[in-house]
């Protein structure tokens, strides 16, 4: 058997090609590992600082975010309570329309009815003291002159003291 050699075979120095790259690989890797493990602890101070500041970019990014989505939610809650409250005042005008045909239909008088009724109502009563004040003056002033004029002077006695409510203690011990 004939020994192959690099120059006699080309697949024999393809081979070694390899096998030669993947010694300087592995030993490229041993390299690596044995400098991590004598700068080991300065590399993971920098990896831990290098982890803070993208902590610290992405809370700030995740903020940022919250803020906006905290006051797209405020919108729409206002939206939503705007068209709430439109909602509401359709339905209360509906109901109130169906409660006044309700009540016209049974013969009740509507709030404008009412408040006619009670202008009517004032005007002919401001009429009527009118009137009354104008008849009510000249029998006044034809009763004063016929009356005779007292003054408390005259008033007998007897008058005085029946015009006086009567005031009477009760005594300790007695009922009444």
């Amino acid at each position: 058997m004939e020994k192959r050699t690099p120059e006699s075979d080309p697949g024999a120095a393809a081979t070694d090609r390899i096998k030669d790259s993947a010694q300087q690989i592995w030993l490229a890797g041993l390299g690596a590992f044995a400098k991590m493990q004598q700068e080991g602890s300065k590399a993971f101070e920098a990896l831990v600082k290098d982890g803070a500041g993208v902590q610290k970019k992405t809370q700030q990014a995740a903020e940022e975010t919250l803020a906006q989505a905290q006051a797209r939610m405020a919108g729409f809650a206002n939206e939503f309570g705007t068209k709430a409250a439109g909602g509401w005042g359709k339905l209360e005008n509906i109901f109130e329309e169906r409660v006044a045909r309700a009540l016209e239909k049974l013969g009740m008088p509507s709030a404008e009815d009412v408040a006619a009724l009670r202008t009517r109502v004032d005007a002919l009563e401001a009429e009527l003291r009118r009137r009354d004040s104008e008849t009510s003056r000249p029998a006044r002033a034809a009763a004063a002159a016929a009356a005779p004029r007292k003054t408390a002077a005259r008033k007998a006695p007897a008058e005085a003291a029946a015009s006086k409510p009567s005031r009477r203690r009760a005594r300790p011990g007695s009922e009444g």
